[in-house]
């Protein structure tokens, strides 16, 4: 109940505090001495951008704060699924910390597959939907893959492998 009254207030603060934080640390990037633009561009770019949005969402939220207030109250019990969520978060971390010494395409593989399946709703999990599931896997791994190594010319961990 607590987080469907306050849930867009605390987002939006969460998230300005995060672009603000963003945008500081970009400006602690050293400047470039070839081109304009330098290594704290797209920070602060990205920066602004999350910023302009959670002041965004923190306004709409204030501002129709009772009439969201009276439609969580009236929506009862809480049906969130924390299982997924939890899931999510533990995939997260340990892609993080396999990342680099595996290698991008291995971790990334594994990554995204077991969070398709995770995320995927309890009816959509046959045989034929993890195939796909799969398919999907492989074809944007290696998509990614060849468009930062050749088309960004952004060399991505190799880890135990190296294409």
């Amino acid at each position: 109940m607590f987080f469907r009254k306050y849930g867009d207030i605390i987002t939006g603060l969460f998230y300005a505090v995060l672009g603000a934080v963003v945008i500081y640390l970009a400006g602690l990037l050293p400047k470039s001495r070839v081109m304009k633009i330098g290594p704290d561009f797209m920070p602060l770019v990205i920066g602004s951008i999350i910023l302009v949005l959670a002041l965004m969402l923190l306004f709409s939220a204030v501002k129709n704060f009772k009439a969201n207030s009276a439609k969580a109250e009236a929506a009862g019990p809480d049906t969130a699924d924390y299982k997924r969520v939890l899931a999510s978060l533990v995939l997260v971390v340990i892609y993080v910390n396999i990342l680099a010494p595996v290698g991008f395409i291995i971790s990334t593989l594994g990554y995204l597959f077991l969070q398709i399946i995770v995320l995927a709703p309890n009816d959509r999990r046959s045989a034929k939907n993890i195939l796909t599931y799969a398919i999907i896997d492989v074809v944007f791994v290696f998509a990614v893959f060849f468009l930062f190594r050749y088309g960004f010319k952004i060399v991505l961990p190799a880890g135990i492998f190296s294409l």
